[in-house]
């Protein structure tokens, strides 16, 4: 399998927080789309997925085992058709209160914050950011989210922004570098 060898040294200071993740969390709009939705006259019709992304889902499951969780604000048929796809088993959609399905997750999952890593673009994923072991944002996410961010994802949300999440914990629980 390939890894970036790179991401390792430059992010090696997180190193004891990704050796603890066995979960990852992922907000939806912003995250894993680009924050555009298309409507038409009958409402909400479309939303844009990055490949790359659900190529970072199927690797992290793969080579790691970490499975990954969508909790949404959002009550969209396109995020479970997506989800169903990537063979995601847990989604949570139209959520209000992302603690209270932080605590269902971790009871679940019999898992403590510390094993959770989290990704999120805008201040609703604040307070879950505060508790879990490891954060994310992606370039485009919100100044106050950064803020709480562990690693800042080059890439834009919806643009492979999870994609680069999967890949630097994949860069230190992986260590076969044959493909």
């Amino acid at each position: 399998m390939v890894v970036d060898k790179n991401l390792k040294k430059e992010f090696k200071h997180l190193k004891s927080k990704i050796d603890k993740i066995k979960i990852v969390i992922t907000d939806n709009d912003g995250v894993l789309t680009d924050t555009g939705v298309y409507y038409s006259a009958n409402g909400e019709e479309f939303k844009r997925f990055s490949i790359r992304d659900g190529m970072g889902v199927e690797r992290l499951r793969k080579h790691t085992g970490i499975e990954t969780i969508i909790v949404t604000g959002e009550n969209s048929g396109s995020v479970k058709a997506r989800a169903e796809k990537l063979k995601i088993k847990e989604y949570y959609l139209g959520v209000k209160d992302k603690l209270k399905i932080l605590k269902e997750i971790k009871r679940k999952n019999h898992m403590d914050e510390i094993n959770i890593a989290y990704i999120g673009d805008d201040v609703n994923d604040i307070e879950i950011m505060k508790l879990v072991g490891l954060t994310a944002s992606p370039a485009d996410g919100t100044h106050f989210i950064k803020n709480f961010a562990d690693y800042i994802c080059p890439s834009k949300g919806g643009n492979g922004a999870f994609r680069d999440f999967a890949e630097l914990i994949l860069s230190f629980r992986v260590t076969n570098n044959k493909n």
